[in-house]
């Protein structure tokens, strides 16, 4: 990024994998968890991927189920953040109780939101909160589009993140994006100029590593597809060769 984003300059931490990927504009990967499963956790850290977002807002994961991902993901050297279900000040300290490295904090609409998603000023935690973890929101509706310049301005937000699926439903009425509709194409452009305007950080969910590769070439990070999602994308496509 030609803008250092608001958490840069500090001694880096080799734990914290996402981060210092960030830092460096190595363009880290990361995909979603969102089986409830500690042994499912370990076995896609295992895979070379840089960051893990344990999904609890569309995921399948318990309070429980969160706190032994971020563990077994954190052990193999892999960055655990959390996609909280909202942005409750109990949910996020849940979450860097059990040591996640980051909080991704759906459904943003106005600056004030993205306050109160930041909004942990308790002295357990801000001491080395904004040096250490990467607190992320998604900007998804129109009304967030309308107000992602306002967003991007709050100070201790790191990175904007793009879930196209949500987006493309809130401006288009319908999912999935074709890609190429230019409402769209404007949206994305719009939230992408506002967070490199302030400085922050973006990503954006990526389907597979074609595409992962392609919008690398625009965004910090990617969340490269989803557990589920390859699972059945694997046995629909090995089926259709054992089938035909």
């Amino acid at each position: 990024m030609s803008d250092m984003p608001a958490i840069a300059g500090v001694t880096p931490n080799p734990q914290l994998r996402l981060l210092n990927g960030l830092r460096a504009n190595k363009k880290p990967i990361m995909t979603f968890l969102g089986l409830p499963s500690f042994r499912t956790a370990q076995i896609i850290a295992q895979t070379g991927v840089d960051g893990i977002i344990i999904d609890c807002e569309h995921g399948n994961i318990s309070d429980d189920s969160m706190h032994s991902s971020t563990a077994a993901i954190a052990s193999m050297g892999v960055s655990p953040l959390v996609r909280l279900r909202m942005s409750h000040s109990d949910l996020i300290k849940r979450a860097l109780d059990a040591g996640a490295h980051g909080i991704v904090v759906p459904q943003i609409n106005t600056a004030e939101e993205a306050t109160i998603a930041h909004g942990i000023d308790i002295p357990t935690y801000m001491k080395t909160a904004n040096e250490t973890l990467i607190i992320c929101i998604q900007v998804e509706t129109k009304v967030g589009l309308e107000n992602v310049d306002a967003i991007c301005a709050v100070p201790g937000v790191d990175m904007v993140f793009i879930g196209p699926n949500d987006l493309a439903l809130s401006v288009l009425g319908y999912v999935p994006a074709k890609g190429d509709e230019p409402e769209f194409v404007d949206a994305i452009k719009k939230i992408v100029a506002a967070a490199r305007n302030h400085g922050k950080w973006v990503g954006r969910l990526s389907n597979d590593g074609a595409s992962s590769k392609k919008h690398l070439k625009i965004f910090d990070t990617v969340a490269m597809s989803y557990d589920i999602r390859a699972i059945q994308n694997w046995y629909n496509s090995e089926l259709q060769v054992a089938r035909s």
